[in-house]
Order: C-alpha cells, then sequence, then structure tokens
C-alpha cells in the first residue's frame, strides 16, 4: 500500500507544533532490534512479531524481537566474546560504554522476546535448547529487571557472542514523537539447537517469513509495518542466506536515518532521506493512516 504506512492520529498536529517551535524534541532513548535469520530450503526466512492491536503505538504492525537499553547493560563485568568493545565502539560511533550496552541490548532482548540466546560456555561456543522451567524463570526475571544480563550470564557461566551479531543500521525516531527511540539494527542467524516462540507481552503472533514475502505482504495490503521494518527487509533480499548477510554488515553505512517534517498547503510532507517511497503527505483533514 504505497504512502499507506500507519501513523498516528496525533502526528499533524505535532508536525505542526515542531515547525512552529511550540513543541521541544524529547531526547531518544538508545534501543537495539535484531533481524534474526535462518536457512529454509526456499531461501533464508526472517524472525518477526506482530505488535498487539491495543498497543498505542503501531498496533498490528510487524517488527523484529528489540527494545530499550537497560541502564545496567554497560556492566564491565559481562561476560564478552567476539570483537573487543573497542571494535564495537568504533563501527558505531559511540564510546566503548554506550557500544556495549547497544550490543548487550540487542542479545538481551533477543532472548526475552523470542527466547533465543547469543550466548555459549565458551568463544567458541552457542548454548542449544534453552526452553524448560529454569530458563523461563531467568528470562522472566530479566524481562522484569530483577536481574541483569550479567547476572543471568555470570550464574549459568556463559559468555555474550559479539560475533554472532552484525550491526546492520541505525534509524532514530522522529523528532515530533513523544517516545523516541536511536535504534541500531542488527542481522544474526539462529543458532543451532535453539528455537523461537513467543516470550513477548507486546506481541499477538510471531512468524518465519522469507523477506519477499513479507515485503509481499506490505505491498498487498496484508501486513502492517512501519517504514524501518519494510526498508531493512528490502536491503537483506539481495543475500542468499544468513551467512552472505552477516559477512555484508561489516560494511553497511551507520549513518542514522531520521525522518524530516515540513509544512505544505495547509499539510504536512513527512520524509525519510534516502528512501523516498515512505514519503507521506498528510493533508489537513486526515487524522489517521490507514489500518492492515
Amino acid at each position: 500500500m504505497a504512502n499507506g504506512q500507519w501513523f498516528p492520529p496525533d502526528w499533524p498536529d505535532r508536525i505542526r507544533a515542531l515547525a512552529d517551535g511550540t513543541l521541544t524534541p524529547v531526547t531518544p532513548r538508545r534501543a537495539a532490534t535484531v533481524m534474526l535469520l535462518r536457512d529454509t530450503d526456499a531461501g533464508p526466512a526472517v524472525h518477526m512479531l506482530r505488535r498487539r492491536a491495543s498497543m498505542a503505538f503501531a498496533g498490528g504492525a510487524y517488527a523484529y524481537p528489540g527494545g530499550g537499553v537497560d541502564p545496567r547493560d554497560d556492566d564491565r563485568a559481562i561476560r564478552w566474546a567476539g570483537p573487543t568493545r573497542a571494535w564495537w565502539a568504533d563501527r558505531l560511533g559511540l564510546d566503548e560504554t554506550a557500544a556495549q550496552a547497544i550490543v548487550c541490548a540487542a542479545v538481551r532482548e533477543t532472548y526475552e522476546e523470542a527466547g533465543v540466546l547469543l550466548a555459549g560456555p565458551g568463544p567458541d561456543a552457542v548454548v542449544g535448547d534453552t526452553t524448560g522451567a529454569d530458563w523461563e524463570a531467568d528470562r522472566a526475571a530479566l524481562v522484569a529487571r530483577e536481574l541483569s544480563f550479567a547476572e543471568f550470564l555470570d550464574r549459568r557461566g556463559l559468555t555474550l557472542r559479539s560475533d554472532l551479531l552484525g550491526a546492520w543500521t541505525r534509524w532514530i525516531t522522529p523528532e515530533f514523537e513523544p517516545r523516541r527511540y536511536d535504534t541500531w539494527f542488527f542481522v544474526a542467524a539462529l543458532p543451532e539447537g535453539q528455537r523461537t516462540r513467543n516470550a513477548s507481552t507486546e506481541a499477538d503472533r510471531t512468524v518465519w517469513i522469507r523477506p519477499e514475502d513479507a515485503v509481499g505482504g506490505y505491498e498487498r495490503g496484508e501486513l502492517l509495518m512501519m517504514p524501518p521494518t519494510l526498508a531493512t527487509l528490502r536491503q537483506i533480499l539481495p543475500y542468499g542466506s544468513p551467512a552472505e548477510a552477516l559477512a555484508a554488515a561489516p560494511d553497511r553505512d551507520l549513518t542514522p536515518v531520521i525522518a524530516r517534517a515540513r509544512l505544505a498547503d495547509g499539510g504536512v510532507v513527512l520524509s525519510w532521506p534516502g528512501h523516498a517511497e515512505f514519503t507521506l503527505h498528510i493533508p489537513a483533514d486526515v487524522q489517521e493512516g490507514p489500518r492492515a
């Protein structure tokens, strides 16, 4: 559905307020999300979850596991393997503490929302099956912030495998949004022996879907997505396997994408640099974008 992505009813008024100087942008919260990939006979598939329709923002939209940084994600005591913190700092354009927090958030959120853990007993191993009552108890404690990720790894003798992640792109929520996120998108392959499940309280459905099928569903108006989700799906279309996508990740440009808004003919125009297809022309009398 061209120019049909969902937008909340207060966007036009907030955009006008930003333009006339009566709205002060909030500081975006750091976040991470992971495009979890696996091989299938028909090519790579990506794990996606559908946000509950009752969610205040983007209800019913398909997205990837992810969320905000926990203040404890920068704990220097965390067990770490793969590229060093200095390497990640250079790759993400951050200091070492902030870079660790982003990588840690990506791994932690993938476990919290999909039950998949990119960690192992050493730098060359990955845990297998993470289902069971004891694992679920730890996952619930992480979600409730009763347990930090460093404490979780330590009690299980596990090491975070940063080498299993590839930084893919970065998007920042528009300045007029009341809740803003500075989100790094990563790619990762589903570890052998693990399986996904819907562990998120914010999702009512999870699917493994080929990127081309997800894009097709959006274009037919069957699947609702926000611009970053659709853009990243299209970006991984050329890759024939998770390994190919991971190999391409180090060369990806991480210059942040942030929407720009302007007033035009009584309405507003919203655009994302480098992504012309997402340009929205919102007439003055339109209050909300279509829902799938």
